[in-house]
């Protein structure tokens, strides 16, 4: 892969295929790695191979458990944040992570926050074995996302719209 491509993995718990695609590296900075994925990127969905239609931005924190996609119109969501295990690089241009099932979002319009999946974190917290501290660390990673989603918070409200506009 080129130097500015990042290849990102997401697979669940179990170590089944999630989501896998190319994404082109915007920027590094404190908050983590910013980057890219343009509309017609080709991608891997649930084990079956994709298209990404919308553009949008993926914010990959240096230390958290979580990742948080920015998206355009006509996507409803503005801000979409997976729960997820922090993030493992194979040098820099791979990333892994593990969708933890819930997953935090800001609608775009409304501005509406809500905590989404909760269901499908319990069932496979008993079908994949979700060890206690990893649960803990999830439900704390929803809470803090429910709160700086909505109370305007960077880079939540606007700083994302200058990596977007890059893609779009």
């Amino acid at each position: 892969m080129p130097s500015d491509v990042v290849r990102v993995i997401y697979r669940k718990y179990d170590g089944s295929a999630h989501r896998d695609y190319p994404a082109r590296l915007l920027t590094t900075d404190d908050l983590g790695v910013w980057l890219g994925v343009p509309a017609g990127t080709e991608s891997v969905y649930h084990g079956r191979p994709s298209v990404e239609q919308i553009p949008f931005v993926l914010l990959v924190p240096h230390h958290a458990w979580w990742t948080c996609m920015f998206n355009p119109p006509p996507r409803t969501s503005e801000v979409y944040c997976d729960i997820a295990t922090p993030a493992r690089w194979e040098g820099d241009d791979t990333v892994h992570l593990f969708d933890l099932d819930l997953d935090v979002v800001r609608r775009r319009g409304t501005g509406l926050v809500e905590l989404r999946d909760e269901d499908e974190f319990a069932e496979h917290r008993e079908q994949f074995g979700y060890p206690d501290d990893l649960v803990a660390e999830a439900e704390a990673a929803s809470r803090w996302l429910l709160g700086v989603l909505g109370d305007g918070s960077e880079p939540f409200a606007t700083a994302y719209r200058k990596w977007l506009a890059l893609v779009v």
